[in-house]
């Protein structure tokens, strides 16, 4: 890849990333998140039974509503039925209770006495540290419990806030470590939510803020930057345990208390149709509210009260309950730092910049498409140990990088190959036009020398046969012959330099170099002498000359500025042509010279024809044929030794024994 090109990529890479970190782009890392849990659950489903889940909910619902005692009366009067499970709940060896529900009036005021009970359950609960109110902070002032149900709980030792963080989008995907608040006698102070509290709690240690914002809960350690909070780990389905608040209040069992609260951490909110339901990053794995409900006590489910369907939002209890089973577990998401993300982003942007550069458009959108199987496969094998990946930003980013670098590449970085493919493709061949496009170089006069292997064709007695053909098929003939001959070439690794007449010259060994092009030279040789068909659009029978010689060479391209030939000269040349001229004397199809027979190695079978003179060169040369299994090449090569020992008869008998047999023997006699 060139200098020009390695920019070009980097500053494609650059605004790709700068745009998905634009706030017109924020909502993309929220759907990533959405999206992380959906295929988490798809592959690995829930990680949790809810049989074990630490926290469950003890929740004001429809049934709750509509059955005595609390059909037709107001929430408010609910508080000494509450009082009662609230009672059962923490006899039966619930570790703590939470509510998310706060009652800011009371009917105290109009009737005294009427909230004894529930008053002195939350005073005896609090003072074993197993009650914790909820309030809602605001600006100005939160939303408070009832004055004198804040005094049963010792105030705010007791108090937490039920707030929850929604992202930009509206969805809820954090829940806060601590809050700031401010007293009126100590001043401005941070108290931890009601997640940590409850969490806390729950283990039975004292959650400690740090001065840097982290919260400590004996040796473990949550951090958020900011205090934006931390990610809640979602699971699938209804991971909760959740128990109507109008059975417990009419169950008697403390043994069914005992088997599903002891060692628990209790929420206690509504879950209802519409009221306090929060759309959150669970949206995309949530179930219908009657699956996985656990056993009742006295009243059974009433199913017609429930929404069997699935619904994007969960009750805020809920919401709580996942938070504080992470905190517990410790199991909250984590998410890698800013510089890593856009590290990340970086790097598979690059990649697949990198592959529009080196793969074909097709091919290169198929990697793309690729790399996004293999980066969400990654995502979700992450999340399930709880590292949040950014899931779409990377692949937003790399599908921009693609698109403007292919876009680029159209429009600049190929232009110039096109020209070069279309101007030289008729002039030169297709490996050497591709070398050229590759380097983007217009081609140049002049050439190289090196040593290659030279192949001529001719077809024997052309010139009788063009006279039994109109002009017409003549070259609609040739043409099919040449046509096969240069796919023969081809296949073996050469080149076709020209058509000359009824013969090629095709050159193996440049202007791809090739160790071993003698040898594919000889094989493609081989392969046109024993082509059945090759040329009967001519003549039937249609014998083919070839002469192929190996030695050094100028190889390059030939001509004028305005019109090229990539052509190669030389005496070596010059030798292919002679010998392909030489098979008419001694009756052969393909005879090689000395060289390539010796470059050919032991990888083809020869047998030597004879030495003679050829025109252009004073030293003699041997002539080599491919060996045919059939030829006599033992009994030729006896005469053959004869006849340069001088004892001619002897030689010419041994020929003519074999004359009848073998083309080469008879022209030897």
């Amino acid at each position: 890849m060139r200098l020009r090109d390695a920019l070009v990529v980097a500053a494609v890479v650059a605004v790709a990333n700068g745009l998905t970190a634009l706030p017109a782009f924020r909502w993309v890392d929220g759907l990533s998140t959405d999206l992380t849990f959906w295929l988490r659950h798809q592959a690995f489903g829930a990680r949790h039974a809810p049989d074990t889940s630490p926290t469950v909910v003890v929740a004001i619902d429809e049934e709750t509503y509509r059955q005595p005692p609390f059909r037709d009366r107001p929430q408010a009067m609910w508080t000494p039925e509450i009082a009662r499970v609230l009672q059962a709940v923490i006899e039966g060896g619930a570790r703590v209770v939470g509510f998310d529900l706060i009652f800011p009036t009371s009917v105290e005021r109009h009737v005294p006495g009427f909230e004894r009970e529930f008053l002195l359950a939350l005073r005896d609960g609090a003072r074993a540290g197993k009650v914790v109110l909820g309030k809602v902070q605001h600006q100005a002032k939160p939303i408070s419990p009832f004055p004198a149900q804040r005094f049963a709980v010792g105030h705010e030792r007791n108090i937490r806030s039920v707030n929850v963080i929604e992202d930009e989008d509206g969805i809820i995907r954090r829940v806060p470590l601590w809050f700031r608040t401010v007293d009126r006698t100590r001043g401005e102070r941070r108290e931890p939510s009601m997640a940590v509290e409850i969490a806390a709690r729950a283990l039975g240690v004292e959650p400690v803020i740090e001065a840097d914002g982290t919260v400590r809960l004996g040796d473990r350690r949550l951090a958020a930057p900011e205090d934006k909070g931390v990610i809640v780990n979602f699971d699938g389905g209804n991971a909760i345990p959740t128990y109507s608040l109008v059975d417990l209040f009419q169950c008697a069992d403390a043994d069914y208390f005992r088997r599903h609260f002891a060692g628990k951490a209790v929420m206690i909110g509504v879950v209802l149709d519409v009221e306090d339901r929060k759309l959150s990053s669970k949206r995309l794995i949530t179930a219908p509210e009657t699956r996985d409900l656990p056993p009742r006590c006295t009243v059974p489910v009433d199913h017609a009260m429930y929404v069997d369907r699935v619904r994007d939002t969960i009750p805020g209890v809920t919401l709580l309950g996942a938070a504080v089973n992470d905190i517990v577990r410790g199991e909250t998401a984590r998410a890698p730092e800013r510089a890593a993300t856009v590290a990340i982003g970086v790097a598979l942007a690059g990649a697949a910049g990198i592959a529009v550069l080196v793969l074909s458009p097709v091919v290169g959108w198929l990697a793309y498409l690729a790399g996004i199987a293999v980066w969400i496969g990654a995502v979700t094998l992450a999340f399930r140990t709880g590292l949040l990946l950014p899931l779409l930003a990377p692949i937003v980013a790399a599908g921009l990088a693609v698109a403007i670098l292919y876009a680029w590449r159209f429009a600049v970085a190929d232009r110039d190959k096109r020209f070069l493919r279309r101007a030289f493709s008729l002039y030169l061949p297709e490996p050497e036009v591709e070398r050229l496009a590759s380097s983007g170089t217009i081609p140049a006069l002049g050439g190289e020398e090196r040593e290659l292997t030279i192949l001529f064709t001719d077809i024997e007695g052309f010139t009788a046969i063009s006279e039994t053909h109109t002009p017409e098929t003549l070259v609609a003939g040739l043409n099919a012959y040449l046509s096969a001959l240069g796919t023969i070439v081809e296949a073996h690794g050469g080149i076709v330099d020209k058509y000359m007449g009824d013969g090629l010259i095709a050159v193996f060994g440049a202007p791809i170099a090739d160790p071993d092009h003698a040898r594919h030279a000889v094989e493609a040789a081989c392969a046109i002498a024993s082509s059945a068909d090759l040329g009967t659009a001519l003549a039937p029978g249609l014998r083919t000359g070839i002469g192929v010689n190996s030695g050094e060479a100028v190889v390059g391209n030939v001509g004028s500025a305005r019109r090229l030939n990539y052509t190669v000269m030389g005496d070596a040349v010059n030798l292919a042509s002679r010998l392909e001229g030489a098979n008419k004397a001694y009756g052969t199809t393909v005879l090689v010279s000395e060289r390539t027979r010796l470059l050919c190695g032991a990888a083809i079978g020869f047998r030597e024809i004879d030495t003679t003179r050829v025109v252009g060169r004073a030293a003699p040369v041997v002539l080599h044929s491919p060996a045919d299994p059939n030829a006599p090449i033992a009994a030729y090569a006896d005469a053959l030794k004869a006849y340069r020992a001088g004892a001619f008869d002897r030689a010419a008998a041994g020929f003519a024994a074999l004359a009848s047999a073998d083309r080469p023997a008879r022209a030897m006699a």
